[in-house]
């Protein structure tokens, strides 16, 4: 029996399927399924292995081989590299193990593939860490052991980028099966998150004198809480940079800067230099103290090291922007503007989220400050979360249809959207839309309390129950939850938001957001309460 012509839209599963009848079929002993694997491959072996029953069907419907058809398969869908690298992101989420083995098996370009030179592939997907992955709860959550491991297997590429993430995150699981198989590269680094004092004092002994690789040691050290391992390594360190050593023998002490590392190790690992780590100190003084509201110290420290104050330090000033509006601390912003910091004198300024933080996290009273330094972008989101109804009703024609032009030009498509970001937004939307504009614009308006300029948008085209959040996809009634805003969510819920829609990350609806995350028994309850009369009213 011979099939005869591919149909013209063929499933991928269904010819999977054929597959696997063809082999049970042989195992049963059917005289035309083994006369059909006789005329394709008259030596194969039975019973008929699944690799051999997929080269029969393949050769069946003309093609030389199952990836050949495979490939003729995702011709047809549009489906290449590009579509298998997006699938990989969501079996990988979906810890789905059987579909991460199909798509290596059907593409093994992936185990190679990497979006840039510093991307870590889908081995990256697999173990980088959403946020602090130290406790056993993140670690599940936020990273996928049982991916990485069939990832490593199959012989996944392990790049530098990965094994720092790993580090980084403090992913306990990730790290052992890194280092039972010997992944990790042995420099004097990792080895120091490793806790390996062996390890470091033989290299040490043949590498005594390169000092930023001994201070990035050092800071490697302290995340892990490996004390024997830091403390051997700032004694070095101190040996090679006598004023470093001054500068802690004045201040916290030897024992009290590793316990300060210990502390803050995570945050301290994410400073643009961990080969300063006296600087990397000092700087995350004065972003607690920001934090905080600790205005005494916040200028105390600025004081003490004017550097921070330079031009060199523009992006460490960013940071504090982007803190001050995180944390609404107004006051401290305009002190920190009469020590005249570089980033109000230097053009162009460096990039920041502190406008995008202004809008998601309820701020837009301290726009005023952060545009002496940003241009607030002449676009539809930022229009609509300043309450702006004329410029938002121009940006739509006399139909009433959305007249953006360029949506390259308004967030958070380029050139808005700060590059690190980009990937968290992949996974709401595909390519840059006008839809994705529509309910960003949305979400701002209702985060911000401009209901005027979000019934306009629903009414325009905006959809009520877009995943968007300011972090991974939820909706927006999950970003109230936050803010404890009962009149923004009163006024979805008046409009009919789904209130079952879950988050990216856990599953969860908003209603569970408010109960496990915000422990907010109080908000949960009404959440419920508000469903139940949105059913009932729907009935």
């Amino acid at each position: 029996m011979s099939k005869s012509k591919l149909p013209a839209r063929p499933s991928l599963e269904s010819l999977r399927k054929q597959a696997k009848k063809l082999a049970r079929d042989v195992v049963a002993g059917n005289t035309d399924a083994i006369a059909r694997v006789r005329a394709q491959l008259p030596k194969a072996g039975l019973p008929l292995s699944q690799r051999d029953a997929q080269l029969v069907l393949a050769r069946e419907y003309g093609f030389p081989g199952w990836k050949d058809l495979v490939k003729e398969v995702e011709q047809r869908f549009g489906r290449g590299l590009e579509w298998a690298v997006s699938e990989a992101r969501r079996v990988i989420h979906n810890n789905d193990i059987e579909g991460l083995r199909r798509l290596l098996a059907e593409y093994p370009a992936l185990l190679s593939w990497k979006d840039d030179e510093n991307d870590g592939g889908l081995l990256g997907m697999a173990t980088s860490s959403y946020g602090d992955a130290s406790n056993p709860i993140t670690e599940e959550h936020f990273t996928r052991l049982a991916c990485a491991e069939i990832l490593l297997d199959a012989g996944a590429v392990v790049t530098p980028q990965v094994c720092d993430g790993i580090i980084v995150s403090g992913a306990a699981k990730l790290i052992d099966l890194f280092r039972r198989r010997g992944l990790f590269p042995q420099t004097l680094k990792f080895l120091g998150a490793l806790g390996d004092v062996g390890g470091i004092r033989a290299l040490l002994d043949t590498n005594a004198d390169v000092l930023a690789t001994v201070n990035e040691a050092f800071v490697y050290a302290c995340h892990p809480r490996n004390e024997a391992a830091a403390a051997l390594l700032l004694d070095r360190a101190i040996t090679l940079d006598a004023e470093m050593g001054r500068r802690i023998d004045d201040g916290p002490g030897r024992s009290g800067f590793i316990e300060y590392f210990i502390a803050n190790g995570a945050d301290l690992l994410y400073d643009p230099d961990p080969t300063r780590p006296w600087q990397a100190y000092v700087k995350r003084k004065v972003d607690l103290a920001m934090r905080d509201g600790d205005l005494t110290s916040f200028i105390d420290g600025l004081r003490r090291e004017p550097w921070l104050l330079s031009d060199g330090s523009r992006t460490f000033q960013a940071r504090l922007m982007e803190l001050g509006v995180l944390n609404d601390r107004a006051g401290l912003i305009d002190a920190f503007f009469d020590l005249d910091p570089a980033i109000l004198r230097h053009q162009p300024p460096p990039p920041s989220q502190a406008i995008e933080f202004a809008f998601t996290c309820v701020r837009t009273h301290l726009i005023p400050l952060l545009t002496r330094i940003w241009t607030l972008p002449d676009d539809l989101p930022h229009a609509a979360g300043m309450g702006n109804l004329p410029r938002v009703r121009r940006w739509f024609d006399a139909s009433g249809a959305p007249a953006l032009g360029d949506v390259g030009n308004h967030y958070p498509c380029s050139p808005y959207m700060p590059k690190f970001r980009v990937e968290e937004y992949a996974r709401q939307w595909s390519t840059q839309s006008v839809q994705r504009v529509l309910d960003t614009a949305l979400a701002w308006a209702v985060l911000n309390n401009h209901f005027e300029v979000a019934d306009f948008l629903v009414q325009h085209g905006a959809d009520i129950n877009t995943r968007w959040s300011s972090h991974e996809p939820a909706s927006i009634l999950h970003e109230l939850v936050w803010h404890k805003n009962y009149e923004a969510m009163q006024f979805l819920i008046d409009r009919g938001i789904d209130m079952t829609i879950v988050d990216y990350r856990w599953g969860g609806t908003a209603e569970g957001w408010a109960y496990h995350a915000a422990k907010d028994e109080k908000m949960a309850q009404w959440l419920s309460e508000a469903q139940q009369r949105q059913e009932q009213a729907s009935k």
